[in-house]
Order: C-alpha cells, then structure tokens, then sequence
C-alpha cells in the first residue's frame, strides 16, 4: 500500500473540480488549496474525477501548485480511514 513520504515532500490531497487541460484543484491535508497537474505518465492510465484522494507533491519554487503522482482506489480509501490518515 502507497501511503505519502514525508521525505520526498509529498502530501494527501482531495480533488475538488476539474479545471480541464490535464489540471485539478485540489484540497491538500496542511489546509491550503492547490493547483494540480496530471502527468502525461498517469493520463492515459488513470481516470481522475471529483471527490477521489490522490497524493501530490507540491512544486519547490510554486507551493501553490502541485504534480498528482498517484490516486487511491476506494478499498485504499477505506484502509487509509482505518489508520488514521485521512
């Protein structure tokens, strides 16, 4: 199971809407709203849609936008409440 590491500065993050062009807004866990982007890599390969619990790692020289590197299916959801990351 994938949970976020804190090392590589990455964060839960909840998807509000989608804004088109491969972009999100998201709801990180630290309370700030984010712009994500959805790599060409997860694209073509995982469906995103509003209210889905993805991890994203915040930009270094833009905290206000984000890359979405990977989406939670709804049993991860489930075992993520159970130990108390969401």
């Amino acid at each position: 199971m994938r949970t976020p590491r804190k090392d590589n500065r990455e964060i839960l993050a909840t998807v509000e809407n989608m804004l088109g062009a491969n972009r999100v807004r998201l709801r990180c866990m630290d309370g700030i709203v984010r712009m994500g982007r959805i790599p060409g890599s997860m694209k073509k390969r995982t469906w995103i849609r509003e209210g889905d619990i993805v991890i994203a790692v915040p930009w270094d020289f833009q905290d206000s936008k984000a890359d979405v590197i990977w989406k939670y299916t709804r049993p991860q959801i489930n075992w993520l409440e159970r130990k108390g990351f969401l």
